[in-house]
């Protein structure tokens, strides 16, 4: 198991400074390239991270903006920084994300019946379809309480990870999105989750259909790492996408993801509109 470790946190006490340096480095920019970037100049970024000069609110968003720091820490960065925070973290169920929420509910039901669901930065369904639902026929009950997480549903033994022909494949493809999300964001709570999952059992060959491995059974031409997932009896291939808000000015928002399956071969599309009128 490959333990993976979030960026270390720098304390809000030490200032604005250091947290910007700590992101600089994990984003492996230099000074000068941050400062090319922001129409600053090197020893000005230089002053700000050793404390010797107090950056503007606009300065802190601006740099927070060039180094990709996810909209949660910018906040945090402006806290060190001596000022407000700048984005809201609205419950989801508040009556001013209605609109939101209305729009993905229809946004998810309109892909039926292909599978589409809605998560948070734990990786927590938010919102799913009937696609989803199907995949989901048979799930234990102690695996469908409340919140259901996306990675504990696919990759527990006892999940969808006995139905997928492709399990090494596919587990690969989502423990490597997790550490990509966990560089990103510096949350103890998903590299607990990615511990968590990277530790379930996977299957060994005596176990699996050694005769399938996660190649196409016919001549179609995948253009992606296709999910090959049994369903009474057959398999069927997706292609998963996953979409996020552009410039969201809400915590909230900013952690919504929705990821889209795309039926991967003409077999798939035919079995699931006729699942799923």
């Amino acid at each position: 198991m490959t333990t993976v470790h979030s960026a270390p946190a720098t304390p809000p006490s030490q200032g604005v400074g250091p947290l910007l340096r700590a992101w600089r480095e994990q984003r492996r920019v230099s000074q000068l390239e941050l400062a090319l970037r922001a129409d600053s100049s090197a020893r000005h970024i230089s002053f700000v991270e050793t404390g010797r000069s107090r950056p503007s609110e606009e300065m802190v968003l601006r740099l927070a903006e060039h180094l990709e720091v996810p909209v949660r820490e910018r906040n945090a960065l402006l806290l060190a920084a001596g000022y407000a925070p700048r984005f809201p973290e609205t419950p989801l169920d508040d009556p001013a994300l209605d609109a939101v929420r209305e729009g993905i509910e229809r946004l998810i039901q309109g892909y039926e019946p292909y599978p589409a669901l809605v998560y948070d930065a734990s990786y927590h369904v938010v919102a799913a379809n009937r696609g989803i639902m199907m995949l989901l026929d048979g799930i234990p009950e102690s695996l469908l309480r409340p919140p259901l997480n996306t990675m504990r549903l696919t990759l527990h033994p006892e999940g969808l990870a006995p139905r997928i022909r492709n399990l090494r494949e596919w587990r690969g493809h989502l423990l490597e999105q997790m550490r990509r999300q966990i560089a990103l964001r510096r949350s103890e709570r998903l590299r607990e989750l990615y511990e968590e999952v990277a530790a379930y059992p996977v299957p060994g060959p005596e176990e699996s259909d050694a005769s399938d491995d996660g190649r196409p059974a016919g001549p179609v031409p995948y253009f992606a790492l296709p999910m090959r997932i049994e369903h009474e009896g057959r398999t069927l291939s997706f292609i998963s996408s996953t979409s996020t808000f552009n410039t969201p000015m809400d915590v909230t928002v900013a952690e919504l993801a929705i990821e889209t399956f795309l039926p991967a071969d003409p077999a798939t599309v035919k079995y699931l509109h006729s699942l799923l009128p």
